[in-house]
């Protein structure tokens, strides 16, 4: 047995130039100038370096090939490993990952199982040495994180996966994973992949001290936002600590019966909203903070009083724990933007298809997780400077400059991929595809 240097990889990606005639023969050319990206980040290189393929005489694919061929199925809406495994003999992915021959998804499973948890967590380290370099070169000094986690409900025996909270199929087993994003860049910054039964904010003050481990020094100020699965005094003293500014929804048992005993003030210009203020100290809270809650009315319904009918408000409430100095209104208005981040988290889900491909071992599974975060993160990134793309989804990228149908022409030094003359997104491809060298 023997292991493979970087620099005897089996993986090395062939160049590949492009032009606009010819007929079908690939149906994923848009892959080709995101593999330059990939290539000029360095990211094979780094991943066979991480996890060096030992070889015996049966070997015939490297780690980095089969970790970076999900990376690609993730771009282009492939989930599942034996559809992975077919979009692989696709010529231009086999080209791209310099393929003699399409993975298989026994061997898939197989490789991201003998990673194991240190796989993952090496994998983990390096994804976070990747978004602090995209957070330098981005040269904010100012930041949003948007904490939130989400339910990604499962079909079987999968390792790991347990009965939780799940709004969509009570009672099913689900994985339960923790994100937070950087809003000014939309990128996923860090993420855990955890059990279902995981509660929303089980281990956040770690995963907050992790986060904020990830951010570069060019970082001086960040402000945190998350909802009422947050809400802790522990995390907010280690919040306060770093000086960060946060903003939290509120959630206790008995919140509203607390709210309607407040003294509200009504709003002059809007008789329909009240807002109001008060000092409140939870159990086991280090200090007393002040609560700040507005009340809207939802609807006007009939009641009878003293045998005359007559139509009174139902309210709604909503209540916020934050060291900013403003009132309810305001801190309403700054949480609202919040909604953004779960636009994202659906984009990871259900766009990149980040845990819809599963094995049976929970370890393997982080690793499929933190794969297509990255395929979240580097279709963002690499739209970043197309600022007319960056703003769109990654199901309408896709659509418009991944899968697109061209053929390929072997040369001797190259392959030339030729795609139909008439492409009606012909000058915005070629913006974007210059945009990344």
């Amino acid at each position: 047995m023997k292991k493979i240097s970087p620099k005897k990889s089996v993986f090395r990606s062939k160049n590949v130039k492009h032009s606009f005639t010819g007929t079908q023969l690939t149906n994923y050319a848009g892959l080709s100038p995101m593999m330059k990206y990939i290539n000029k980040i360095k990211f094979g290189k780094k991943i066979n370096e991480l996890f060096p393929t030992v070889m015996h005489n049966s070997t015939k694919f490297s780690n980095a090939q089969i970790l970076v061929s999900v990376v690609l199925a993730s771009f282009s809406g492939i989930n599942r490993l034996m559809r992975i495994a077919m979009f692989t003999r696709d010529a231009l992915v086999m080209a791209l990952l310099n393929l003699q021959q399409g993975l298989n998804k026994d061997v898939i499973s197989v490789r991201l199982k003998e990673l194991g948890q240190a796989g993952a967590i090496k994998l983990q380290e390096y994804l976070f040495g990747l978004t602090t370099d995209w957070l330098t070169k981005s040269q904010l000094n100012s930041i949003t994180v948007d904490a939130d986690s989400t339910v990604k409900t499962v079909y079987g025996n999968q390792e790991g996966a347990a009965k939780g909270f799940n709004s969509k199929k009570k009672g099913a087993k689900s994985y339960h994973p923790l994100l937070a994003f950087v809003s000014e860049l939309k990128i996923a910054v860090n993420t855990w992949f955890r059990t279902g039964s995981a509660y929303t904010s089980n281990g956040i003050c770690e995963f907050i001290k992790q986060t904020k481990a990830i951010l570069p020094p060019t970082i001086k100020r960040v402000f945190f936002r998350a909802d009422s699965g947050f809400f802790s005094g522990a995390l907010f003293d280690l919040l306060e600590s770093y000086k960060w500014k946060y903003l939290v929804k509120v959630k206790l048992k008995n919140l509203k019966q607390l709210l309607e005993s407040q003294n509200w003030q009504i709003q002059k210009n809007n008789p329909d909203i009240a807002i109001c203020e008060f000092d409140y100290k939870g159990k086991g809270w280090k200090k007393t903070r002040k609560l700040r809650a507005i009340r809207t009315v939802a609807k006007w319904v009939e009641v009878e009083f003293m045998g005359k009918k007559q139509l009174a408000p139902v309210y709604q409430y909503a209540c916020y724990c934050s060291n900013l100095n403003y009132d309810a209104l305001k801190l309403h208005e700054i949480y609202k933007q919040r909604s953004t981040s779960e636009t994202w988290i659906e984009q990871v889900k259900s766009q990149l298809l980040a845990g819809a491909t599963l094995t049976d071992n929970f370890h393997a599974n982080d690793i499929l997780w933190q794969l297509q975060v990255l395929a979240y993160n580097l279709s963002v990134m690499m739209r970043y400077k197309v600022k007319k793309l960056w703003q769109q989804e990654h199901a309408t990228f896709r659509y418009w400059f991944i899968n697109l149908p061209a053929k390929l022409v072997r040369g001797s030094r190259y392959l030339n991929m030729k795609i139909y003359e008439n492409y009606y997104h012909e000058d915005k491809w070629n913006d974007f595809a210059e945009s990344l060298l």
